[in-house]
């Protein structure tokens, strides 16, 4: 199941919107996959082709289909947070909150996408669309993995 939870402010179009998708997987076993910065390309290939960490930092250097871009991920922790700040310029930085969260069946993993200035409408749908493909990839591999 996929939920979708938009914000909206001033006008009609929403400024963020909270993609939502059940995984039938232990919430540990997803967030321990999804922390690790080097499965990102697995999961996310078209944001990610390729990924490395950054020699003498805690960020990590990814090549997108446009430009290198530089990452930066919360540390480890309990909560399932999995927060990520995005640097495609050094004076740009988006924040990416994200989350796994324990349910009944398995887990429900939320990311929150925001509109950027200057973003149309359009723009910001196919966003939402490629964050989708992408939590459905991250999906259909985790419940592929318990079966082998």
């Amino acid at each position: 199941m996929i939920a979708v939870c938009a914000l909206i402010m001033s006008d009609s179009s929403p400024n963020s919107v909270t993609l939502t998708i059940s995984i039938l997987r232990e919430a540990q076993v997803v967030y321990d996959f999804t922390s690790n910065p080097a499965n990102l390309p697995q999961w996310a290939p078209g944001l990610c082709n390729n990924i490395r960490r950054d020699e003498g930092s805690d960020e990590w250097i990814i090549d997108t289909p446009d430009a290198q871009v530089r990452l930066q991920f919360a540390a480890r922790n309990a909560l399932g947070v999995l927060d990520h700040w995005v640097r495609p310029a050094p004076e740009v930085e988006i924040h990416v909150p994200m989350r796994v969260v324990a349910a009944p069946y398995g887990s429900e993993v939320m990311f929150t996408l925001f509109r950027l200035p200057g973003m149309t409408d359009p723009e910001f749908a196919g966003d939402q669309r490629l964050v989708l493909a992408d939590l459905r990839r991250l999906k259909g591999l985790l419940e592929s993995l318990e079966a082998a």
